[in-house]
C-alpha cells in the first residue's frame, strides 16, 4: 500500500480521514453498470438438511443426498442447516457465535499485534493481511481484512486474543465433522464407495483451513468489491457469517444475493471438487459486496485433500464419452498458485484443463 495509508482496510475505514475513496487503490467496479443481480433466483438457493444425512431413516436420506447432489450438479452451492436435533453432528449454535466474536475481537487488537503475523509465504500456517495478495495486485485492493489459519493436520493459532485458541480448536473440529459428512453424501450421491475416496484424497490428514474476514463499512461501496468474482481452492468451503449480509454467487450468468437461513452454513464446492468428479459437480463462482453502514464478519472452513496428494479426475468418473477434463496436480502446488497471484475467478482451475476435450459441465 502507499506509505501515507493505514495498513488495512479496518484503520482506514475506523481512521474518518476519508470520507471517499483512494481511487487509484479502491476502485475495481462501475458504478454505471446496469445490475447483473437476479432477485428471483434467491427462493431457487438449494437447502441441505443435516440432519437427514446423519440421524434419518434410510428412505430419507437417500432422497437428501439426491438433492445434495443435484445441487452440487446445478448450483455449486447450498445452504446447510439443522432442522431436528441430532446428538452429536451440527455445530452448537453457541460455539457459532464465540467464533464469531473471537474473530471480532482478533481485528480489534492493535495493529502493531496483528502486524506480527503478516507471513511472507502463503503456506505460513498463521497468516494476517488486508485485500487478497496485495503483492500480486496491480492497481487494485480489495475492501477486506484477513485471518488465515492452518487448523488441521496440524493445529495453529494466534496467542490473541487470549479466548481464540480454545474456541477454534472446537470450532475447526466440529465444521470438520460436518464436511466430512457432507462429502459422504456427495460421493454417495455419484455412487462412489467413501473409502476409496477417503484414501485417494488422504482425507483423514486433510489440509483444512480456517478464514476470518473482516469487511468494515466503506465510504464508496458501489466502487469496490470486498472480494472479486473467484472459486474457492478444496473440496468444500463452510461459511457464516454475523448479522450483515454481502455475499453473492452466480448461477446461470446472474448474480444472486444470498440471505442465509437462521443457523445455517453458507456451503460451495471448491475447485478440487470440480476436478475430483470430473466437471461433474462445479466449484461455485461467488463474491463479497462491501456496504456504507455495517461490519460485516465472516467465518469460514475450507476442507482439502491433504498437501501432497495429487488430485485428478477419479477414475470412475472417466470414460472414452467424457475423458478426464483435468490434469492432476498436487493441492500444494495449486494452493500455492491460488494464494501467490491475483484472484481472478477460475484462472488456477483453467490451467488444469485438458484442452483436447470440451467442457461438458
Amino acid at each position: 500500500m502507499a506509505a501515507d495509508l493505514p495498513n488495512s482496510v479496518k484503520q482506514l475505514s475506523d481512521s474518518g480521514a476519508f470520507s471517499s475513496l483512494p481511487l487509484q487503490l479502491y476502485a475495481s467496479r462501475d458504478p454505471t453498470a446496469p445490475s447483473d443481480v437476479d432477485a428471483t433466483l434467491e427462493p431457487q438457493i438449494p437447502t441441505i438438511d443435516l440432519s437427514l444425512l446423519t440421524g434419518a431413516t434410510p428412505r430419507e436420506r437417500a432422497r437428501m443426498v439426491q438433492r445434495l447432489g443435484r445441487a452440487c450438479q446445478d448450483w455449486g452451492f447450498f445452504m446447510a442447516r439443522t432442522f431436528r436435533v441430532v446428538v452429536n453432528h451440527g455445530v452448537p449454535e453457541g460455539l457459532r457465535q464465540a467464533m464469531l466474536e473471537a474473530a471480532k475481537k482478533f481485528f480489534d487488537l492493535e495493529e502493531e499485534d496483528k502486524a506480527e503475523l503478516r507471513g511472507e509465504n502463503v503456506l505460513d500456517p498463521i497468516r494476517y493481511g488486508t485485500s487478497f495478495n496485495p503483492k500480486a495486485e496491480v492497481g487494485v485492493r480489495y475492501w477486506r481484512d484477513f485471518l488465515k489459519l492452518a487448523v488441521h493436520p496440524d493445529f495453529h493459532s494466534p496467542a490473541k486474543p487470549l479466548c481464540f485458541s480454545d474456541v477454534l480448536r472446537d470450532y475447526a473440529t466440529c465444521t470438520r465433522r460436518v464436511g466430512m459428512e457432507l462429502l459422504k453424501g456427495i460421493w454417495e450421491s455419484l455412487e462412489l464407495e467413501e473409502n476409496d475416496m477417503n484414501k485417494a484424497l488422504k482425507l483423514d490428514s486433510c489440509f483444512q483451513v480456517f478464514v476470518a474476514n473482516l469487511y468494515p463499512p466503506c465510504p464508496q461501496p458501489e466502487l469496490v468489491f470486498g472480494l472479486p468474482p473467484h472459486s474457492d481452492l478444496g473440496l468444500l468451503t463452510l461459511l457464516h457469517q454475523n448479522g450483515v449480509d454481502g455475499l453473492d454467487v452466480e448461477h446461470g450468468g446472474k448474480w444472486v444475493h444470498v440471505k442465509p437461513l437462521p443457523g445455517s452454513f453458507l456451503v460451495n464446492a471448491g475447485d478440487h471438487m470440480q476436478i475430483v468428479t470430473n466437471g461433474r459437480y462445479k466449484s461455485a463462482l461467488h463474491r463479497a459486496m462491501a456496504n456504507g453502514k455495517s461490519t460485516r464478519v465472516s467465518v469460514l472452513t475450507v476442507v482439502g485433500p491433504s498437501l501432497d496428494t495429487v488430485v485428478e479426475p477419479v477414475a470412475a468418473l472417466v470414460s472414452s464419452e467424457r475423458p478426464a477434463m483435468y490434469r492432476g496436480w498436487s493441492y500444494r502446488q495449486f494452493l500455492e498458485c491460488h494464494q501467490g497471484n491475483q484472484l481472478k475467478e477460475k484462472a488456477v482451475l483453467e490451467l488444469l484443463r485438458c484442452r483436447d476435450h470440451e467442457d461438458v459441465i
